[in-house]
């Protein structure tokens, strides 16, 4: 579990489903430990997910009401993986309450596996919109000082390059799902034929030492800035360096740094999956290619740079999708309401079945 700071109203509770990867032959545990867990905060209602994880758990449990909530991937992929992974992704469906995603997509994937249609809300988080926000005129990061930043700096930038330095910027998990490896073949393909670009890549994960080997190997490793990972409170900054970013992801649901870099303005490439063809108009506030194909999304990259000078519309149509969509304070209340909701399902579902037993007992 995430050590997180969190704010003074919220009490973490720690118990053995928060300490460790999650195992099938640890559920009956599990499931135990968290009813202990119920009977001592009493709670008025649970929202759990990923749904074949925590939610699945939450259900076994007993209690009700029980809010699923997708990530995306659960349902996109996971619930895919096998026939065991399918039973349990209906088996927690047909137990919850209500179910809640950040996408269409996912929301349509679990009316499939049996969540009744009428049970289910789309709620896409959000940002703040004050915080992600365009910075004009846009910084470059040949004018970052510092002697730290400098030499970082050089190796993505190159004062001698014409046209001026395009950056890309990517901070999506290194993890397969999410095809950062595809980033980094494009990159080496588009590099070659531009000089003035250079790429960002923030974050870390399972598939490092092959996409340092992609871009090594390509060549153009020294035009590559490995950021590692970032402070919440440090990403605009990033974005406002950035030219383009770029999400090449096979699975999503609704992203949030996707939605980070339309709130900062900042024009958009991503793979077309359904959940990002959610958010983006090709040509529109940002552009799409076929996921997981290097050469289109090298030939997008190269697209994107040789108009590097007309895309003010393309920024203010991102901003402008943010502002319509991804605002976290009007989103916040979709959540709000959902809970109202899913507790006043539960107390007509209450009455109901109180109503029946006592119309069964004297007949």
């Amino acid at each position: 579990m995430e050590d997180l700071p969190v704010p003074a109203e919220i009490e973490q509770v720690r118990w053995p489903g928060g300490r460790g990867a999650f195992r099938w032959r640890d559920v009956p545990r599990l499931v135990g430990d968290l009813k202990r867990v119920i009977r001592a905060v009493k709670p008025e209602l649970i929202h759990a997910g990923p749904i074949q994880t925590c939610a699945f758990l939450s259900v076994l449990t007993g209690f009700h009401p029980v809010l699923s909530m997708s990530w995306g991937f659960d349902l996109m992929q996971d619930a895919e993986r096998s026939a065991w992974w399918r039973w349990v992704t209906r088996y927690t469906l047909r137990h919850s309450t209500f179910f809640t995603s950040d996408a269409r997509v996912t929301r349509d994937r679990a009316v499939a596996y049996g969540m009744q249609a009428d049970r289910t809300r789309v709620f896409p988080w959000g940002v703040d919109l004050d915080r992600f926000r365009p910075q004009y005129p846009r910084r470059k990061p040949t004018r970052v000082s510092g002697r730290k930043r400098a030499a970082s700096v050089r190796a993505v930038a190159r004062p001698h390059s014409s046209p001026e330095p395009f950056v890309l910027l990517c901070n999506r998990s290194w993890e397969p799902r999410y095809g950062v490896n595809v980033l980094a073949g494009a990159f080496v393909e588009a590099a070659r034929r531009d000089r003035s670009l250079s790429l960002v890549l923030l974050g870390s994960g399972s598939l490092a030492q092959s996409i340092r080997a992609i871009l090594a190997e390509g060549g153009e490793i020294d035009r590559v800035q490995f950021g590692g990972y970032v402070a919440q409170a440090d990403l605009p900054r990033w974005y406002h360096l950035a030219d383009l970013f770029v999400s090449p992801s096979h699975v999503d649901g609704s992203s949030v740094s996707l939605m980070e870099a339309l709130a900062c303005g900042l024009p958009v490439l991503v793979s077309d999956i359904p959940a990002n063809r959610e958010w983006v108009r090709d040509g529109v506030n940002g552009w799409l290619y076929p996921d997981g194909e290097v050469g289109e999304l090298a030939e997008r990259i190269l697209d994107v740079a040789r108009h590097r000078t007309h895309l003010g519309h393309i920024r203010r149509a991102a901003r402008d999708t943010a502002k319509r969509r991804a605002d976290w304070n009007k989103n916040f209340a979709i959540l709000l309401g959902t809970y109202r909701k899913v507790l006043r399902l539960e107390s007509e579902e209450r009455v109901t079945a109180s109503v029946t037993a006592h119309g069964v007992q004297n007949p």
